[in-house]
């Protein structure tokens, strides 16, 4: 996801609090994007190619998650 797709026009702050805020709610956004793609399993388009959340895991983390029973979706 980037700017251009949100359709936002740049943001400049001047002070450390209002950055630290910025990036908290930005964090925040992405946090809970990534929690409904995982939930519904619906993913971004983007410019008609399909994105999704998540990067493929190795063999080895999976193997790793398994050990600590951690679902892994696959």
């Amino acid at each position: 996801m980037s700017k251009h797709d949100l359709r936002a026009r740049p943001v400049f702050h001047h002070t450390r609090d209002a950055i630290e805020a910025h990036l908290t709610v930005v964090m925040a956004a992405l946090a809970i994007a990534r929690h409904l793609q995982d939930t519904t399993g619906i993913s971004i388009n983007l410019n008609g190619h399909h994105l999704t959340a998540a990067d493929p895991l190795t063999p080895e983390a999976e193997e790793i998650l398994t050990a600590l029973s951690i679902p892994t979706g696959h």
